[in-house]
């Protein structure tokens, strides 16, 4: 797991009473008429924002929203998160017309200790994404100290994730810190066996994500419409089904290096299919070597899912992302949802750590009722994925150095 510095040893030296402390959260939510549609972002960085207010500090949150390119755009200003964050948060949020500049330093100026500032979208500035020295240090002149609790930002090289790190004292946040502490102890130093399940739609997007993986489990369960290109790979027709044929050879190579690896790769034995993606769509369930020519699988079947569940049952360490089947669409959602309930069980129990992110990965685990019963799910998503593939992380990085 990376070394890095927490709020606790901020709290220690330099101290947090009358400091300004440089917040960067994720508040990046679905907004519609002035309401957060999905608050969860916001209530994962109350631990944060409640002991650094609570210990006398200014707290300054940094965040982006939506894709403004590099312009103020009204539709994407944070002025009605902040609101929002203050009903969320339970404190009153001050908002900031602006994120740098004499806006900014103004509503600093005016805030008390204790008190909680939202400035306004980082985005609105080009400098941001452009990782800018310049702007990096207009950021770090509002401020005495940084902390990063944005770990679903942290794959992006962006001033205020990688080079405002650098600039003053930084340390992560009580999210941060909960994240990485859970990736580490799902794969750097897990207990055996260990297992991961890696679902999407193509096998194309998740090269690096299997490749890392392979090295990393004993088990890997592969699913969704990727598993019909491992299939066609090792000669199974799959019908009309979701399916890259030109990765076949990719794939091969996968299962060699599986092998060579002693990592175990559990595919589908039979599935549910129908002619249309639609609700309630007649569906059959057949053998995996029985998909007809006409139809698409589209979940997979009960003795897979059983089978994915009797296997879970022998692991200590599992790492989710992605679903088994189409999961939006009932009722491909089964073989999942199945699945999810087990790995919920057996955590609960204390046979399973569990570890699981991705958008998709989290909305199929909401769906089945299972998403407080995990170990932790990661609100990030490139974040996590990127991290599954064993990449360095640019706001991660910066933490590191700079401890």
């Amino acid at each position: 797991m990376p070394r890095f510095k927490t709020l606790d040893d901020l709290a220690r030296d330099p101290g947090l009473s009358g400091k300004t402390v440089l917040v960067r959260v994720d508040y990046n939510v679905p907004l519609k008429d002035g309401q957060v549609g999905d608050a969860s972002r916001i209530e994962r960085s109350k631990p944060t924002v409640d002991f650094l207010a609570e210990a006398g500090a200014k707290v300054v949150l940094l965040a982006h929203f939506g894709r403004p390119k590099g312009e103020p755009n009204p539709e994407m200003s944070l002025k009605p998160v902040a609101a929002a964050a203050g009903e969320i948060l339970g404190r009153a949020v001050a908002f900031a017309e602006d994120c740098v500049g004499p806006a900014a330093e103004q509503a600093i100026g005016a805030l008390p200790a204790g008190g909680v500032l939202l400035l306004e979208n980082l985005r609105f500035h080009a400098e941001e994404e452009a990782n800018d020295a310049g702007f990096s240090h207009k950021l770090a002149a509002l401020g005495d100290l940084y902390v990063d609790d944005a770990f679903s930002a942290a794959h992006r090289a962006h001033a205020s994730v990688e080079a405002l790190a650098r600039r003053l004292p930084a340390a992560a946040g009580r999210l941060m810190q909960e994240e990485l502490e859970a990736l580490g102890r799902a794969l750097e130093h897990p207990e055996r066996p260990v297992a991961a399940i890696v679902g999407g739609a193509k096998v194309s997007t998740k090269l690096d994500l299997l490749g890392n993986l392979i090295d990393k489990v004993d088990m890997l369960i592969v699913g969704g419409g990727m598993a019909n290109t491992f299939l066609h790979a090792l000669g199974v027709d799959v019908g009309a089904s979701l399916c890259e044929k030109e990765m076949a050879g990719t794939v091969e190579k996968i299962v060699r290096k599986a092998k060579a690896a002693d990592c175990d790769i559990v595919l589908p034995t039979d599935a549910l299919v129908a002619h249309a993606l639609t609700p309630n769509a007649p569906y059959e369930t057949v053998s995996i070597k029985d998909v007809p020519a006409d139809r698409m699988i589209l979940d997979v079947g009960p003795a897979t899912a059983e089978h994915i569940v009797n296997r879970l049952g022998h692991a200590k360490t599992l790492v989710w992302n992605g679903p088994l089947g189409a999961f939006e669409v009932p009722p491909f959602e089964t073989g999942t949802n199945l699945v999810a309930k087990a790995v919920a069980d057996y955590t609960r129990q204390g046979r399973l750590l569990s570890v699981a992110g991705g958008g998709d990965t989290v909305a199929a685990l909401a769906g089945a009722q299972v998403l407080d019963d995990l170990s932790y799910v990661s609100s990030a998503g490139g974040a996590f994925l990127e991290w599954l593939e064993g990449k360095d992380l640019p706001g991660v990085k910066a933490l590191e150095d700079a401890a």
